[in-house]
C-alpha cells in the first residue's frame, strides 16, 4: 500500500508542476533542488524573491511583446 501511495503523492507532484509551468507560474521547488544539486556554494534565493526575479524576467522592461 505503501508503494501506491508514494507512485500516487510522485504523480501528483508531477502533474502539479506540468499545470503551474503550463500556465506560467515558476517553480520554487525545482528551483531550489537545482540550487542544491548543482550549485550547492550558493544561497537559493527566498520563494518571494525568486518570484519577483521571474516575473521580472517575463514581463520585465526591455522585453516586446506583441499580446
Amino acid at each position: 500500500m505503501a508503494g501506491v501511495q508514494s507512485l500516487l503523492r510522485e504523480a501528483w507532484a508531477n502533474a502539479a508542476q506540468a499545470a503551474r509551468l503550463a500556465i506560467g507560474i515558476p517553480d520554487y521547488e525545482g528551483y531550489v533542488a537545482h540550487m542544491r544539486e548543482r550549485h550547492p556554494q550558493r544561497e537559493p534565493m527566498d520563494r518571494d524573491t525568486f518570484f519577483r526575479e521571474r516575473m521580472a524576467a517575463r514581463y520585465g522592461k526591455g522585453r516586446s511583446r506583441c499580446c
